[in-house]
Formats: C-alpha cells, structure tokens, sequence
C-alpha cells in the first residue's frame, strides 16, 4: 500500500479549477436536452443491458471512463497491507451500514413527513421518505473513484473499501429497504443489483487489470506511470460531466414540474452528506489512520450509489414517482456538496496529519 502523501493534491488545472461551475452548467445543459430534444433523450433513455436491468448503456460507459484510470493504478500486490491496517475499513463499514441508512430514514421522516408537512401531501411524503431511504441504503460505488483521486486517496484501500461494501449491499440493501420503509411486500430486483455491481465495478476493474499487466510487462514501470497514465487525467471529470447531462436530461420533465419538492428534499440529503463525512472523518482522525486513506472513507461514507437508487427507485415506484424524484435530486445535490467535502479534505490536511500522527 502506498505512503501517505504530503505533496499538494492532484489538479487538472483548468477543468479542476472551476469543476463546481461546470457541474451547474451540465446540471442546465442535461434539463435542456431534455425539454427540447425528449424523443432523442427517451431513445437513449430505453438503451439499457438486459430486459429489466436498469443499468443505462451510455451512463455505464462513462462510468467506466470514471473509474478505469483509477483502477490502472491499482497494484494488487498491496492487498495484503490492508489486513495489518483494518482501522479505516471499520470505520466506513460501521459508518455505511449502522449509520447513514437510519440517519436519513430518520431525517426523512422529520423533514418530509412533519417540518415539511404543510407543503406537501401525506401519501406523497411517504414516497418521498422511501426514495430518501433507497438513496442512503446504497452506499457509493462508481463515483467514490473520482471523489478518491481528487483527494489522493489510496487507490487500493478506496478499491477495498468499495468492494466489501458491494458484497455487503448483495445481502444488507434489500432488507435495510424493506425494514427503514416500513413495507413487508417491497422487492428489491435482485437483478438490477448483479448487474450494477458487474457493469459498474467488475467490468472496469478487470480492464484496468489486464490493461496494466500487459503494459508494465511490455513498456515497463516508468513509462506507464509517466506517458500512459497521465493521459487519463482530464477523461475522469470530462466522463463525470457528460454523466450528470444524461442522468438530468433523463429526468427534466420531473425537475421542471416540481422544483418546490426538489428544494425540500435537498434538505436532508445535505444535512446527511455533511453529517457522514464528518463522523467518519473525525474517527479515522481519532483512530489515527492514514489522510488518504481517512479522505476517500469519508467520501464513501457520505456519497450514496444514485445509479443504483434511480433504478430501484423506478423499478418499485415508477419513473414519475415522489420516490424517483428524491434519488434524481440525491444526485442533483450529491456532486456539488461532494466537490466542497473533497475540499475541505484536502485543505484540512496538515490540521489532520497532526492528529495522525501522532501515536
């Protein structure tokens, strides 16, 4: 497992440097598309693999232009280093599955269903209470990757950490699902689940596997980490742009038409962002584990899988329901308040190191 760094954080100079404004103007450019092109946009929509499946074609392609450079890097020689240091695995899991589902069907039901009970319906508050829950009970998969390279993350405990969050969320999602709403007779597809998971992280990782044996093997170590890799740096936030206009376009008409929901239901979403981060932030400080390390736990803490909470969320309620529209904001939210998470990691880092390091 590689060192903790001190250098200065990764920078993309000019797509980095004002990532939060292009972030808003996909966000406008994807409701756009939207609008004036809907037969275009529901096209794309339906391109999904498998009957059933709800994995977008087009959005698991750029995912994959996400998280393949983050998997080059990952050298699975290092694995081992990860048992003799278990503190910020604890940490994620304890914070993924005891933590943030209950905090937000908490916060869900405080928010939609009492402060903001005279601005909407009780049966609507209810289905957006669901959403909320379905969001928060997916913990973050393909996106944690971007969050992890902005902040130096280790590439290979970020790869864990996802990975037993994977194999948890097989078994743990659909019951956490069922139990936090409430609804004996909710089924969660088991197949939209496989298949995330195969699409969004086994595909990718055995790709970025083979791409960097084969070259460490034929051009060797120096020239794969400094010609190849670095030709990948803009194609990680460029595929993260072009994701969020397809995931608005596909979801404009709800965003336009009900824009008073979407305020109310960033709410909690924000407060359950900051809260995570935070919690799981400040117990990896406590218990002293490595800033790149601590970093992207925070990141996966605080992030949800919304690809995954969009598809379940259509699959069991419908596309126009209260329920989707909160997974749809989740990622309206998400990305922004997660780029000030990744800075304030970043900045806090010499205030972080001194607590780590200190034993």
């Amino acid at each position: 497992m590689s060192n903790e760094i001190s250098t200065a954080p990764k920078r993309l100079a000019f797509f980095e440097r004002y990532l939060t404004v292009w972030v808003f103007l996909c966000m406008i450019a994807g409701v756009l598309l939207g609008k004036l092109a809907p037969a275009f946009t529901t096209t794309l929509s339906q391109l999904q693999f498998g009957q059933g499946s709800q994995v977008n074609v087009p959005i698991a392609v750029l995912i994959w232009l996400m998280i393949y450079p983050m998997m080059l890097k990952v050298d699975f020689t290092a694995l081992g280093g990860i048992a003799r240091k278990p503190k910020g695995l604890a940490v994620t899991l304890f914070v993924n599955w005891l933590v943030k589902p209950f905090s937000m069907a908490f916060l869900a039901w405080l928010f939609m269903q009492h402060v903001f009970a005279p601005w909407i319906e009780p049966e609507m508050a209810k289905n957006y209470t669901a959403g909320l829950i379905i969001l928060a009970a997916a913990p973050c998969t393909a996106m944690v990757f971007v969050w992890s390279y902005l902040t130096d993350g280790d590439p290979v405990y970020t790869l864990v950490q996802v990975a037993v969050n994977d194999l948890i969320m097989l078994v743990a999602f659909a019951p956490i699902v069922m139990f936090l709403c409430g609804v004996a007779n909710v089924v969660v597809p088991s197949k939209v689940l496989i298949t995330s998971v195969v699409v969004f992280i086994v595909i990718p990782l055995a790709a970025g596997w083979l791409t960097r044996t084969a070259l460490l093997k034929s051009r060797g170590k120096e020239w794969f980490e400094q010609k190849f890799l670095p030709k990948f740096h803009p194609v990680t936030i460029g595929a993260l742009l072009l994701t969020l206009v397809l995931i608005f376009a596909f979801q404009a008409e709800n965003l336009t038409t009900r824009w008073l929901a979407v305020l109310l239901l960033a709410v909690p979403i924000v407060i359950q962002v900051y809260f995570n981060s935070t919690l799981a932030y400040l117990l990896m400080r406590r218990l002293h584990v490595p800033h790149n390390i601590a970093s992207p736990g925070a990141l996966i803490g605080a992030s949800n899988f919304f690809e995954l909470a969009v598809a379940v969320a259509i699959t069991l309620f419908g596309p126009g329901s209260g329920a989707a529209l909160a997974t749809v904001v989740g990622v309206l939210v998400e990305v922004p308040v997660m780029l000030s998470v990744c800075k304030i990691c970043n900045q806090s880092r010499e205030w972080y190191q001194t607590r780590a390091m200190t034993r």
